[in-house]
């Protein structure tokens, strides 16, 4: 059957054309020093993102998710670039946005706690932090960075941010990041990118002007609506987890 078109939809909402599960994480042939990670963090199965949008990240497409916070998309993306990333490769393959510097740090978080038995290097890009160690901090290479659009459209353009080895670009909460008036940065950061860069948005509303970033710059992307009553008691408890082993 064909998808609707995404004007006939619910306003602000995107129809999935996407409905394969994985509903392990075992079943998902992650690298064994990722999946250790995976378990250590506190996961015991997938939330309904994760099912869903881990899988077709790994094999290469680009994926739209409409999921809100507590569902698991951070881990989502966080699992998807760590499998793809090569840690022996000292330069940045995944690059992640985000609309504030505390989310962008929670991310770096993520990241670093999931990949701790893997040898990589995430360092956040993010405004209020001194230039030159940033520009430091990226001349090291490191495989993930994880930061907000002003800073890395920066640091792209003195080109210490190098984009040439790019595999995943990665927009969280892109509707934020717009409603911010982050359109031109992030406009700008895909023109720097190479054309074979692959794209995942994340996003809890569906905007028109979402719409618009992944008409131009996504193809035949996956398309995934994690509907609020799929907020999983997994998600939830292992929200509740990570928070009381927070100090």
């Amino acid at each position: 059957m064909a998808d609707k078109g995404l004007e006939d939809l619910p306003e602000g909402q995107i129809e999935s054309n996407y409905d394969e599960i994985t509903d392990s994480f075992d079943a998902m042939e992650l690298k064994p020093e990722l999946l250790r990670g995976v378990y250590a963090y506190g996961f015991e199965r997938p939330s309904a993102i994760q099912q869903r949008a881990i899988m077709p990240i790994i094999k290469g497409n680009d994926v739209i998710a409409q999921a809100q916070s507590g569902t698991g998309k951070t881990a989502t993306f966080s699992v998807s670039a760590l499998q793809k990333i090569d840690p022996n490769l000292k330069a940045c393959q995944a690059l992640i946005l985000a609309p504030t510097r505390e989310l962008a740090q929670q991310i770096q978080k993520v990241v670093v706690a999931i990949g701790d038995f893997m040898s990589i290097e995430c360092h956040a890009c993010i405004g209020g932090t001194n230039v030159r160690e940033d520009m430091q901090a990226l001349r090291d290479g490191p495989q993930v960075v994880v930061g907000t659009p002003g800073r890395v459209q920066d640091m792209i353009q003195r080109r210490v941010l190098r984009t040439d080895q790019m595999k995943l670009f990665i927009l969280d909460e892109a509707d934020e990041m717009l409603s911010r008036g982050f359109t031109e940065q992030i406009y700008d950061i895909f023109q720097l990118l190479p054309q074979s860069t692959q794209v995942t948005l994340l996003s809890a509303t569906m905007p028109q002007d979402v719409l618009e970033v992944t008409t131009k710059f996504m193809r035949d992307p996956i398309r995934i609506l994690v509907k609020k009553q799929e907020l999983t008691l997994e998600g939830l408890a292992g929200h509740q987890l990570r928070l009381a082993r927070q100090p």
